[in-house]
């Protein structure tokens, strides 16, 4: 897997199952995905059961990040791909968008994979947003982050302009992520510097070192398909 540079396009999957036997797929398909063409960076994720980072997993529904180089390999993806296959014919739901990156700061696995190379501030832009925050949790910051989550969370649900989110995690605690999608880039803002709670988490997060690397992302979302807890947020 590869850093991703400006002409690519990433897309975010949510699937979920009628039993708790899928978690066997996250082991399968990572073959797979490795032999897929055009895929340059992906992570199969776990979610949490509410709308960002929680101690709590739910079993039936899984995600997948993806950046391709290009978006006719996403195409070709959901074609012939016997992953997305089975996202089609075994899955209870499935939600999917696709993402053309706008910003990012920071690297996930040592890498930006999105490739933007610019800070999130330097980039205008009007319409529906998606945000992904990535962090790994430093083990000594752990019991600290997760005390944080609650009041985090019950801002991020209370705000207007927060169209949905999840939590996601590619590693059980220390290694979390959330997705939203934002009516605008200025509900993102009210979200981040406008609440007491997200703020003086941030504050901490910096005063106390909380993460060993992060990544924030901001996205412009189109051509979304499916449904996510019964609705296309986007639609």
């Amino acid at each position: 897997m590869t850093t991703a540079n400006r002409r690519t396009i990433a897309s975010f999957h949510l699937v979920r199952y009628a039993g708790t036997g899928a978690m066997r797929h996250m082991g399968f398909d990572r073959p797979v995905l490795r032999r897929t063409g055009g895929l340059l960076f992906w992570r199969l994720l776990g979610t949490g059961r509410g709308a960002s980072m929680t101690l709590g997993a739910d079993l039936r529904r899984w995600a997948m990040l993806a950046v391709w180089r290009e978006e006719r390999h996403l195409d070709d993806f959901l074609r012939r791909s016997p992953v997305a296959d089975r996202w089609r014919n075994e899955a209870s739901e499935h939600w999917q968008v696709r993402l053309a990156p706008l910003a990012s700061r920071g690297r996930w696995g040592g890498t930006d994979p999105f490739g933007t190379g610019r800070p999130t501030a330097a980039e205008p832009f009007s319409g529906p947003v998606a945000v992904l925050t990535r962090a790994s949790i430093r083990p000594a910051r752990l019991l600290a982050f997760y005390r944080s989550v609650a009041p985090v969370q019950d801002a991020l649900l209370r705000q207007k302009g927060c169209l949905a989110s999840v939590g996601v995690g590619e590693w059980p605690l220390a290694r979390q992520a959330t997705f939203s999608l934002w009516r605008d880039a200025a509900s993102v803002r009210e979200f981040a510097y406008g609440g007491l709670a997200h703020r003086r988490v941030i504050e901490r997060v910096r005063s106390e070192s909380w993460y060993s690397e992060e990544l924030f992302a901001r996205f412009s979302p189109y051509g979304s398909e499916g449904t996510w807890d019964g609705t296309d947020p986007l639609g």
